[in-house]
């Protein structure tokens, strides 16, 4: 969904800027998080600018009609400034910080995580903590879904509210492959028996990425060495296994790996286009999706590998200087919410997994959810496997940086 909005590009900014203690001190009153009548009182009538991707026609359709809600509902008007990469929105808070705008900023809500979170929190750019006092938190799975608190190895501590559940999936077409591979290593073999027939998105694309983070999961000799930042470890020697992979597997890949797709939505047509037999998602229901709107064949089906896939968190999170801080609280309760979760997990609306614990809502949004027709190439949770943890931030940089170097020149 991103790309790192690094640490000396922050640096930089807030070098031109004031203290952080000045800053704060100028700052508007925060709405009272233990009067949940005065945040909806006080969010009435506010227009919340919300920053979010905007590369999946159905996700911001769903975005439209979540506005559309907390607009009926509270009086908040949405508007969603449509994103390639969300280290715009990062940037913008952090150009307003530097020139010592501490209030009425442009941002009020950012989709994000990972690394783009880090760098906010590292760098004093959220207002919070204040998820925990929204009416909705109290339905998250924090203990299932221990992602739901935890950003890629770094604790959310109330900053960013969780709004749905992403885990890797690959896809492939039953009439081309009868045996899809199990692992890393099986895809690596089958692809050297078939080459040509698989790629992946160019990184810093997040599924690019995404998909080299998941082969060095597989790969490194200690997983528990990934959940620490890159510089408490020998970086080279870990990502040793990861280059050794990538040197048999590019020779092999769609175009010998001398061109890539863009982005997952890339990848998607290209199988349906007959160009590439395997593909991959971080959308559970993507693949349904995609076979109900004629977008893909019908024999296409999804699975995981047997170790398991990389998991995490979507987030939503409110800059220290947005204009319309209770607004932007009241969205993002919203957006937690049973109905909104429900919605959102149905795979004709977006086919996003939701952040919630079904022993704990409600009896009728439990059946609700129970009844939902997840698609006939969608994976139930139960069939997800086990989901790897995203490695700290720090290691999708470095694993980018080093990519780039190796493989990013056009050839």
């Amino acid at each position: 969904m991103a790309k790192t909005f690094t640490r000396l590009m922050v640096a930089t900014l807030l070098g031109a800027g004031v203290s952080l203690a000045s800053l704060v001190a100028r700052a508007d009153p925060a709405p009272d998080m233990n009067n949940w009548d005065a945040v909806v009182k006080q969010a009435n009538g506010q227009t919340v600018y919300w920053y979010a991707w905007g590369g999946e026609p159905r996700i911001n359709d769903y975005i439209a009609w979540a506005g559309g809600q907390v607009q009926e509902r509270y009086g908040v008007t949405v508007k969603q400034v449509k994103l390639a990469d969300t280290a715009n929105a990062v940037s913008k808070v952090v150009s307003e910080k530097a020139a010592g705008k501490t209030d009425g900023g442009a941002v009020d809500m950012i989709w994000i995580n990972g690394e783009n979170f880090a760098a906010m929190k590292r760098n004093d750019l959220l207002f919070g903590p204040w998820v925990e006092q929204t009416p909705n938190f109290k339905y998250v799975d924090v203990t299932g879904k221990p992602t739901t608190v935890n950003d890629f190895t770094v604790p959310t501590d109330g900053l960013e509210a969780p709004w749905g559940m992403a885990q890797l999936s690959f896809f492939y077409d039953t009439a081309r492959v009868k045996t899809p591979p199990q692992s890393a290593k099986e895809l690596l073999a089958w692809l050297q028996n078939h080459p040509g027939r698989f790629t992946y998105p160019q990184p810093p694309d997040y599924m690019g990425s995404s998909f080299l983070k998941q082969v060095l999961s597989e790969l490194v000799a200690d997983p528990a060495v990934l959940q620490k930042p890159a510089d408490q470890a020998d970086a080279q020697k870990v990502l040793a296994p990861l280059w050794t992979y990538l040197a048999k597997l590019q020779p092999v890949l769609w175009r010998e790996g001398k061109a890539y797709p863009a982005n997952g939505a890339a990848l998607r047509a290209m199988m349906a286009d007959n160009e590439i037999d395997i593909g991959f998602s971080f959308s559970a229901a993507e693949v349904s999706a995609a076979i109900a709107n004629f977008e893909l064949p019908d024999t296409v089906r999804s699975f995981v590998f047997k170790g398991g896939t990389l998991g995490n968190t979507n987030f939503v999170a409110i800059p220290f200087n947005a204009s319309a801080k209770a607004g932007a609280v009241v969205l993002a309760d919203f957006l937690m919410s049973p109905q909104a979760q429900l919605r959102k997990q149905n795979p004709e609306i977006w086919g996003s997994f939701t952040v919630l614990d079904m022993d704990k809502i409600p009896a009728a949004d439990r059946k609700a959810f129970d009844a939902l027709d997840l698609g006939v190439a969608t994976l139930s949770p139960a069939e997800m496997g086990n989901v790897l943890p995203e490695p700290h931030p720090s290691w999708m940089e470095l694993v980018e940086s080093e990519w780039q170097k190796r493989y990013g020149v056009a050839q």
